[in-house]
């Protein structure tokens, strides 16, 4: 499967370093809007990536560079649907079905209608499958629970936790969680919405689909994690009473009853990682993953691992829960 990347980011390169060691699947172009490396082969950027793949400014360059037409396109570039369907579009125009990684993309339909009809028309117009998907939104806080919730009779609640250590993370998501600012940047970047995880109430909402739960309410608290003493790692300083990242929590009502409750917690130095999905019901159960899964490892692989599923979709615009089942690919 010949895949065209666009965005060659820390996420987007350790994409490209994943596809290489697989035999089922192979970039062969990449697009991206830094000028600095447009011309130049992946090898540039990485010594474990090939030397004949190349960089373009646009997919249309790289498909007047290329013998074969891509299967299908990953898309590692933004967090914003509004942002992504231009470069949703620029695949669309030439017939390729899309990956993407970015969050809101995981389960717009609630939170942005309008540009969720706008993109999903545009692909049904030109025949594609687009899909948004990643460890988180995408998999641990919604597609799996909603998958738990397979072997259940009934179902009361559900209550969803992601508790993790960033240090090993990288520095854009680290960035992202607000580590290492003090509390009056923190909170004047969380009234800009630069600042936050992306994708809580995608996450929500995705979840309640999948239950067949109509939610009318959600709510969602977002709150520095405080640091109480000096931390040092490879990429920060954080001094103590600074945040060390972020928590957020959210609620999904139906009739006043909460059906659907996440929490997500993502900071420096964080004691232990874990996440967890508990359900209420017939039978109720917990399931947890003692250590967490790594998001940036994951992310990429789910990715990748969707190929296959977005292929075979029906044109339009797809979420985790409508597509076939991705498996590994070798």
């Amino acid at each position: 499967m010949k895949v065209l990347q666009m965005g060659l980011g820390p996420l987007g390169i350790q994409v490209a370093r994943y596809i290489n060691g697989k035999s089922e699947v192979k970039t062969i172009a990449a697009v991206d809007i830094d000028q600095a490396l447009i011309g130049r082969a992946l090898h540039d950027i990485s010594e474990e990536l090939p030397e004949d793949v190349f960089i373009f400014n646009s997919v249309e360059n790289a498909l007047k560079n290329l013998s074969e037409k891509p299967d299908v396109a990953i898309i590692t570039t933004v967090s914003s649907l509004e942002k992504l369907i231009p470069q949703v579009k620029e695949m669309a125009m030439f017939g390729i079905p899309v990956v993407s990684t970015c969050e809101e993309l995981s389960y717009p339909w609630e939170l942005q209608p309008r540009l969720s009809t706008e993109l999903d028309e545009l692909c049904k117009t030109h025949g594609i499958a687009c899909l948004g998907t990643g460890i988180n939104p995408g998999f641990l806080m919604d597609y799996l629970p909603s998958v738990l919730s397979s072997v259940c009779k009934d179902i009361e609640q559900v209550t969803v936790e992601r508790i993790q250590d960033a240090t090993s993370r990288r520095i854009p998501f680290q960035k992202k969680i607000g580590a290492g600012l003090d509390l009056e940047t923190f909170k004047a970047k969380e009234l800009e919405g630069t600042l936050r995880h992306v994708g809580l109430q995608e996450s929500i909402y995705l979840l309640a689909n999948s239950l067949g739960i109509k939610l009318d309410r959600v709510t969602e608290d977002l709150q520095p994690v405080i640091s109480t003493k000096d931390i040092i790692t490879k990429h920060l300083e954080i001094k103590k009473g600074n945040a060390r990242g972020v928590e957020q929590i959210g609620y999904g009502y139906q009739n006043g009853d909460c059906k659907v409750k996440m929490h997500f917690k993502a900071a420096i130095g964080e004691e232990r990682s874990f996440d967890k999905v508990t359900i209420k019901g017939t039978p109720s159960f917990t399931s947890e993953i003692d250590g967490g899964i790594n998001g940036d490892i994951a992310t990429c692989a789910i990715a990748i691992n969707s190929i296959k599923s977005v292929i075979k979709a029906s044109p339009g615009l797809h979420t985790m829960s409508d597509i076939g089942v991705p498996g590994y690919i070798q």
